[in-house]
């Protein structure tokens, strides 16, 4: 299988390098995608993009991993 894969970016890495792989996913700017999760994480008071990223952290691989 060649196709192209999600995990957590080990060079465009703040915290645990989710959104970094999510940008590198779709060929963006991982500034974006962080901007991104931090509208949704305002807009749902906090919880829900915390939440989000935690279970995006745990259940994406690692790129080193791969």
């Amino acid at each position: 299988m060649t196709g192209k894969r999600l995990y957590r970016s080990n060079k465009n890495r703040m915290i645990c390098g989710v959104c970094g792989g999510i940008a590198e996913y779709f060929g963006i700017d991982p500034t974006i995608v962080r901007v991104g999760w931090v509208v949704l994480s305002v807009i749902s008071a906090g919880f829900g993009g915390v939440l989000a990223y935690v279970v995006a952290a745990v259940i994406i691989p690692d790129e080193s991993r791969i």
